[in-house]
Parts: C-alpha cells; sequence; structure tokens
C-alpha cells in the first residue's frame, strides 16, 4: 500500500531556503511507516506549483494522502486536499496536526474532501489506520480520529500519549525516501522532547502533546546526532524542544556523553528562564553548545502575567547574566501588539533588553492558535469568533485588530544593541579552560570586525588541542577563503572531510578552491 506524507506552506515565487523544510513530527511518521513496511513517500510541495504538484500524486498514486495542517497552511493545505480529490477520488485523505487536531470540525464540513482528521500525537493511530485500511478491515472505530459519518462528525476516544519516545525509529534513517526536500537541512533540526512543562497561554504544546512532559534519553539523541553526522555530514544542530532543558539531570549526561565521545559538534535549544543555570550552562558550552534562545517574550510584569508566563522580569535578567558569563549567544524571543500595551510596557520592555544584551532575537506580534487559553478566553469575551481561522485568509491571525509599532521599535532595539565587551573571552576562558565552542564564538567576533590575525589564533588552538575536530579546519578553510589564500584554504577543507566525509559545505568549497 502506497501512503504519500504532504506538506505544503507558502507560495510558488518563494525563494526562503527554509520553504525546502517540513514538521520534524511529519518525519517521525514517515519513519514509522517505513519501518513497518509501507510503501511511504515524504512530499514537500511548499513552493511548487499546481502542475508539479499534479505531476507527483499522478506519478505515485498514493492510497492514503497524509496532509500536515499547521495555522499558517490551515487554507493551502485544504486546497491540496481538494486538488487530491479531483486527480485520486479513490484516495485516503487524511489531515492530521497542531490546526487540524482543534479545528477538526471547520474541516469535516458538509462536502469535505478530506475524510479522516487525526488529533494530537499521531504515529500510533497512523500505523493503525493504515493496518485497518490495508486489510480492508473497519478503521473507523481506531482510537485517535474525528471523521464525518453522513450528517454527524465522529469523534474516537483519545489515544493515550506514548511514553517511550526511545522506541520511535530515528527520521534520518528515511529522510531520503522524499521529494521536495532539503534533507541535509532538515536533518540539523531534530526533537528530544514532547510537552511543555510551562503553561503559556499563547501556547498550545501542552493541549496538543498531552500535559506530561516526555524524554528521549540522552543516548538516543546522540546515537541520532552520530548517525547524521556520518550519513549527512551535519556537524551544527538545532534542537527545537520548547524547553531543551527541562530535565536538568538528562542535559547534563547528553553533554557528558558529546565529551566523552568526542563528538564535536555545535548546537543550540531553547529553554525557560527558569531551567538554566551556571554549572548546567558551563557544560553546555563545553558540549558545543554555542546559543540560548529564551522566552523573554515581555519586560513588562504586566504583560509577562497576561501572557501566562509565571516568570519574572528579574528571573530573565539572572538567566541572562549566566548565559552571557559563560559565554553562550543569547537570542531571546519578544512579543509585540499585545492588546492592552501601554506604552509603559513596551518602555519596561526596552529596558529589559538593554539591561541584558542579547546577542540576537525575534520579535512576533501575539497571534491567535487554536487550543490555547488566549484564543479560547478571546472567544469567551466576544472579542474574536470561534470561527476565525476559517474566515480569515491570513496566514496569522493576530490578537490585535492592528498592528501598532512595537514590533519595529522592538526589533530596532535589538539591532543597535552589540556587545562590545573586549575582555569577555579572557574571561571565559579563565571560568571554562580550553573549549572549543569559545573560540569559534570569539573567532566569528573577530572575523566579523576584520580582526584576521585573532581569528587564526583562535582556529589554530582547535586545529593543534584537537585535530579530529572538524570545526577548527572548517572555520579556518573559510578565513582562508576570504582572504584570497586558496592553496590553504583547500587543505583545510580536505582536512574537513578526512573527519566528516560527507560534509557538504567542505565538497562545495573544493570543488570551486
Amino acid at each position: 500500500m502506497k501512503i504519500l506524507l504532504a506538506y505544503q506552506s507558502g507560495l510558488p515565487h518563494r525563494k526562503d531556503p527554509y520553504i525546502s523544510l517540513v514538521p520534524t513530527g511529519l518525519c517521525y511518521l514517515h519513519a514509522c511507516l517505513r519501518e513497518a513496511g509501507y510503501d511511504s513517500l515524504l512530499a514537500n510541495f511548499s513552493a511548487w506549483p499546481t502542475d508539479r504538484i499534479k505531476q507527483e500524486l499522478l506519478a505515485f498514486k498514493p492510497d492514503i494522502l497524509g496532509i500536515s495542517q499547521w495555522t499558517h497552511n490551515r487554507h493551502i493545505s485544504l486546497e491540496l486536499a481538494r486538488l487530491c480529490r479531483n486527480i485520486l477520488p479513490e484516495c485516503l485523505i487524511v489531515m492530521g496536526g497542531g490546526h487540524a487536531t482543534f479545528c477538526y470540525e471547520d474541516i469535516l464540513m458538509e462536502d469535505s474532501t478530506v475524510d479522516v482528521v487525526i488529533r494530537g500525537e499521531a504515529e500510533a493511530t497512523l500505523l493503525e489506520f493504515a493496518a485497518c485500511v490495508s486489510s480492508k478491515t473497519e478503521w473507523q472505530s481506531v482510537a485517535g480520529l474525528a471523521f464525518r459519518r453522513n450528517s454527524t462528525i465522529v469523534v474516537t476516544p483519545p489515544r493515550n500519549s506514548l511514553d517511550d519516545l526511545d522506541c520511535l525509529p530515528l527520521p534520518a534513517h528515511y529522510l531520503d525516501t522524499s521529494v521536495g526536500l532539503d534533507v541535509e537541512l532538515q536533518s540539523e533540526f531534530i526533537v528530544t522532547t514532547r510537552g511543555c512543562p510551562s503553561t503559556c497561554y499563547f501556547c498550545s504544546s501542552p493541549d496538543f502533546w498531552g500535559k506530561k512532559v516526555r524524554f528521549r534519553s540522552p543516548e538516543s539523541i546522540v546515537e541520532e546526532i552520530r548517525y547524521i553526522r556520518q550519513k549527512y555530514g551535519q556537524i551544527y544542530f538545532s534542537i527545537r524542544d520548547d524547553t531543551f532543558t527541562a530535565d536538568r539531570k538528562r542535559v547534563l549526561k547528553f553533554c557528558s556523553l558529546l565529551q566523552e565521545q568526542e563528538v564535536n559538534i555545535l548546537w543550540n535549544c531553547q529553554s525557560r528562564v527558569t531551567a538554566i543555570d551556571k554549572e548546567l550552562a558551563i557544560e553546555m558550552k563545553r558540549a558545543g553548545c554555542e546559543c540560548i534562545q529564551l522566552g523573554v517574550e515581555s519586560g513588562s510584569p504586566q504583560i509577562l502575567s497576561q501572557l501566562g508566563k509565571k516568570i519574572t522580569p528579574a528571573q530573565i535578567e539572572v538567566a541572562c547574566a549566566v548565559v552571557r558569563e559563560v559565554g553562550i549567544n543569547l537570542s531571546i524571543y519578544l512579543i509585540s501588539d499585545v492588546p492592552g500595551e501601554s506604552a509603559d510596557d513596551i518602555g519596561q520592555t526596552i529596558e529589559l533588553v538593554r539591561r541584558i544584551h542579547p546577542d540576537d532575537g525575534y520579535v512576533s506580534p501575539l497571534a491567535f492558535y487554536p487550543g490555547t487559553r488566549l484564543f479560547n478566553d478571546a472567544v469567551a469575551a466576544g472579542t474574536t469568533t470561534p470561527g476565525i481561522f476559517a474566515e480569515s485568509r491570513h496566514a496569522a491571525v493576530y490578537s490585535a485588530p492592528t498592528q501598532g509599532s512595537s514590533s519595529a521599535r522592538l526589533l530596532k532595539e535589538l539591532a543597535q544593541n552589540p556587545q562590545n565587551d573586549l575582555n569577555r573571552f579572557n574571561r571565559q576562558k579563565e571560568l571554562l579552560g580550553y573549549c572549543y565552542t569559545t573560540n569559534v564564538i570569539a573567532a566569528e567576533w573577530y572575523r566579523q570586525r576584520g580582526e584576521y590575525g585573532k581569528t587564526e589564533i583562535e582556529l589554530r588552538e582547535i586545529a593543534a588541542r584537537q585535530p579530529g575536530n572538524p570545526w577548527g579546519w572548517l572555520l579556518l578553510g573559510d578565513l582562508y577563503s576570504e582572504q584570497g589564500r586558496n592553496k590553504k584554504a583547500k587543505e583545510c577543507y580536505a582536512k574537513v572531510l578526512g573527519i566528516v566525509p560527507e560534509h557538504g559545505p567542505s565538497k562545495a568549497a573544493l570543488s570551486v578552491a
């Protein structure tokens, strides 16, 4: 039986490199299906013209089409379902994902082209559903589904969450059976938990994944990283958990394994400000963590409370000071255009940004998502309608009726808040001793300022102390290439490939060096 798992986001003319990615959850579903013996194809139709999508559907002719629907792609995913129904009328069309889970009634309206919605965590549900379809047995009693029967929407009992995340197959084992996907870039993004210990009013993660936070073991994460490093040459990873540091002991073990096995990667992660401390940050940096992203959201206690953050500006400052002292790049998330936000609230956020000195940050206007307390409260208060997601054609549905100037002010503040402490790298080296992550961050800081001699010293130290670490050689190659010293650059890139034979950027650089 053929199953096509599809994602579509964006318009055909988009050039954004991240348009070539799909949600990691879809990769897990694909891996589960392939491991179970199904002929599954992972398809990223983002930026594809309609004719090309038609050709792919007709060439593969799936028995089941699974579509990943999130709030930003809710309309185009329904268009994809209609397209498939028109050209493959016998295909069973299944929809899942964060938006579909909470808005299944909107999807399963009269004359819907979607046959079934999978609600919540989908691996076990999809496998059981596929087995029923394959054996031509009744699937309507499978837990975790919603579907229309005549004039009624039927909702089967919810499925219990999967307790052992280590039992799931690694997505990277099966990424090659895909179309429209940048496999190397996709492999950079990994997930090691499901759920979040926080209950922010603007986030649906707790209701989607369940209240209990579940963790993969440190051994499983390192196994995945080593496999991706070997197969795809990836040496930089982005851990996309809501709060990677939620289990402190697990993170310490993960960092210990990376160091013991000399995996020599760089990585970033997200953390809550109350889930980071100096000892933890030191071990994370020694294991290659070069950036921590913190959900700051606001510098106003009133706005933080309104968002359900349950943190204070003082706690934010403490966490940011720890990250700065250890020398990990600090990235922050801010939320703008909160209804009722005053000029004083915005001013408090700007003052907080000036005190914590982030290296970069992201500003997002407050948006509604189904399954969140923010949206449910707004519906109850009559400030929005239950059908706003179906009614609005905008990718994001913002909570404020009009967008003000706070986003622009916060972005401007982030852009003009450079880190100019010239002695911080020496202090970090005194605190941690030799740490290749410190050298990498220092070298990049010097290189951006044209201080190539200092850049080379930092990178040469990595090459001398850790000749099996690809980062010293890679960044030396980039430095020499930038200086026009092509012979030396070529030698360095060859060193990288001697350590990580599938490293794509080094292969590309050698081809033109």
